[in-house]
C-alpha cells in the first residue's frame, strides 16, 4: 500500500510538471481581447487585486513590439570591437563620476550586498547609459504583446502578472512602467519578474523604484548580482569566481567580458585578464540581442 501511494504521488507530480501554469492560449480564436480576457482571470487567481488588473483596461496589441522580437540579431562582434565600442571615453568619465559623486552610498551598497561599486557602474552605464536610455514603451503592453505572440507565450505570460502584481503593490503605475520593447524595466533594465524578486527600496521610501530613485537602481543590482552568488571580495574577470555570476547578469560572452573590463577601468586598473581575448571572445558569439531577454 505505501508503495502505490507513492507511486501515486510521483505520477501527480509528473503530471502537473508537464502541465501550463496559465490557462490562457496564445493567439486564440477570438483574437488578443480574448487572451486578456483569459489573463485577467490567471492574473487575479495568482492574486492581483482590482488595482493591478486595471492596467489590461484598453490594452491593445503593438505590432512594433512584435516586429522587434523577430528582427533580433546576434553579437556578431568580436569582444576587442564590441568593448571598444560600448567603454567610449565619454562613458568611461560618466561612469567615474557617479564613482565620485555617489561614493558613500556605493559603499553602503557594497556593505550590504559584498558587490564593489564599479561593477554596479558599470553595469549601469552599458545597459542604459546611467538611465539616460531607459526605454519609452509600456512594460505592461509590450509584456502582454509577446505572452500573446506564441513563440515565449508562457515566459511572458509570467512577466505581464508579475508587471500587475508591481502595479498592485504601488511601487509604480502603469504609467510609470516604461522600458524597451521586451517590458524591461528601468535603469538598468529588470524584467518584472527580477524586479518583484531583487528590487529593493534602499532610499526608505517604501516604494522599490528602479526608474527614477538611483539608490534603489543600484542596491537591487547589487542584490541581484548577490542573489546569483556574488562571493564577497572575489575578483571578477573571466577566470575568476564572479564572473560566471555576471553571466547571470548576461550569458553574452563578449557583453559579460565587457561588463568585467568597464568595472576593472572605473577602479583604475590597466588591461588585464579581462582584455585578453579568450577563445570564445575572438569569435562570434551566438547570443541574441536584446540582452536583457537572456536574464
Amino acid at each position: 500500500m505505501k508503495n502505490v501511494n507513492i507511486f501515486a504521488i510521483v505520477l501527480a507530480g509528473a503530471l502537473a510538471a508537464g502541465s501550463s501554469a496559465f490557462a490562457a492560449q496564445c493567439n486564440p480564436p477570438g483574437g488578443f481581447d480574448a487572451f486578456i480576457k483569459d489573463m485577467r482571470k490567471d492574473a487575479a487567481k495568482g492574486g492581483v487585486s482590482p488595482r493591478g488588473l486595471a492596467a489590461l483596461d484598453g490594452i491593445t496589441l503593438d505590432e512594433k513590439v512584435l516586429a522587434a522580437d523577430k528582427r533580433q540579431g546576434v553579437f556578431k562582434q568580436t569582444f576587442e570591437q564590441f568593448s571598444g565600442r560600448m567603454i567610449s571615453k565619454d562613458r568611461l568619465t560618466k561612469g567615474g563620476n557617479h564613482m565620485l559623486r555617489h561614493a558613500s552610498m556605493l559603499s553602503r551598497i557594497e556593505q550590504q550586498f559584498g558587490v564593489p561599486g564599479s561593477v554596479i557602474v558599470a553595469i549601469w552605464g552599458l545597459e542604459t547609459d546611467f538611465g539616460v536610455n531607459q526605454g519609452k514603451m509600456s512594460v505592461v503592453r509590450s509584456t502582454a504583446t509577446l505572452a500573446f505572440d506564441c513563440r515565449r507565450s508562457e515566459k511572458f505570460q509570467g512577466e505581464l502578472i508579475d508587471a500587475l502584481r508591481i502595479i498592485d503593490k504601488g511601487d509604480m503605475t502603469a504609467e510609470m512602467m516604461k522600458g524597451d520593447w521586451a517590458g524591461e524595466i528601468g535603469q538598468t533594465q529588470f524584467l518584472p519578474s527580477s524586479y518583484n524578486k531583487y528590487a529593493v527600496d534602499f532610499d526608505g521610501d517604501r516604494r522599490r523604484d528602479l526608474v527614477n530613485s538611483v539608490p534603489d537602481v543600484l542596491a537591487s543590482t547589487a542584490n541581484y548580482l548577490k542573489g546569483h552568488g556574488w562571493q564577497r571580495g572575489k575578483g571578477w574577470g573571466p577566470d575568476e569566481p564572479n564572473f560566471e555570476v555576471i553571466k547571470q547578469w548576461n550569458k553574452a560572452d563578449v557583453y559579460a567580458r565587457t561588463i568585467a573590463l568597464f568595472a576593472q577601468k572605473l577602479d583604475g586598473g590597466g588591461p588585464k585578464a579581462a582584455d585578453v581575448p579568450s577563445e570564445r571572445s575572438s569569435s562570434t558569439s551566438s547570443a541574441p540581442q536584446p540582452r536583457r531577454i537572456l536574464r
